[in-house]
């Protein structure tokens, strides 16, 4: 998966609370075999009618957010079924980070596994952040993993935690198979010395 370090981009927001991830990719996309071109399917019943028409009044249809690869939410994001393909679809679509008061526990190890970034704030912090996003100019953040802090240019700053481990594998861009291949040798030099109990001499 991709490092992440230091994401700076605009941000979007979804002003609504309990997520699910059959709003994120509903289930009628998760027969696709690949793990890519779940983009074009993120939150499809609340941005397209059923005759596949863009709804204007949905907010990742507007103008003012487009390219945003920042997406700001309420408490509880990515509840519901455990679907790995939510993160996929948010990563697909562009987003490098999520900020939410809370998230679902699955959702959350997906997401950085995946190499999506989920940030916890205080509701009075996402508050502001949506407050800020109603500007004229929207608003944009940069977020830096490596000092576990976002702020904007306005002087707007919040600092965030993490676990040790999940933020030295998003720094790394390390993902559970290169977890593994880490250990490479040691998996080769073990295979290659171990015998079998059926082989061995009584």
């Amino acid at each position: 998966m991709k490092s992440l370090r230091i994401h700076s981009g605009k941000v979007a927001p979804l002003d609504r609370m309990n997520v699910d991830t059959d709003q994120i990719i509903p289930k009628q996309f998760l027969k696709r075999i690949e793990r890519t071109g779940y983009g074009d399917f993120l939150f499809y019943d609340w941005r397209f009618t059923s005759g596949g028409t863009a709804k204007p009044d949905f907010v990742l249809n507007s103008p003012k957010y487009r390219d945003a690869s920042i997406l700001l939410a309420r408490r509880n994001f990515g509840c519901g079924s455990s679907r790995e393909h939510a993160a996929w679809a948010l990563s697909d679509y562009g987003f490098r980070v999520v900020i939410a008061p809370s998230f679902a526990d699955i959702f959350f190890s997906n997401s950085s596994k995946n190499g999506l970034l989920t940030v916890v704030l205080s509701e009075a912090q996402v508050d502001d952040l949506f407050r800020r996003t109603e500007s004229a100019n929207g608003c944009s953040l940069t977020i830096d993993v490596e000092n576990l802090c976002l702020y904007d240019a306005a002087g707007w700053k919040a600092v965030f935690s993490m676990d040790p481990f999940r933020r030295k594998c998003l720094l790394e861009g390390l993902d559970d198979i290169a977890l593994t291949l880490k250990t490479e040798t040691a998996i080769g030099r073990y295979e290659r010395e171990r015998q079998a109990p059926w082989l061995r001499s009584p």
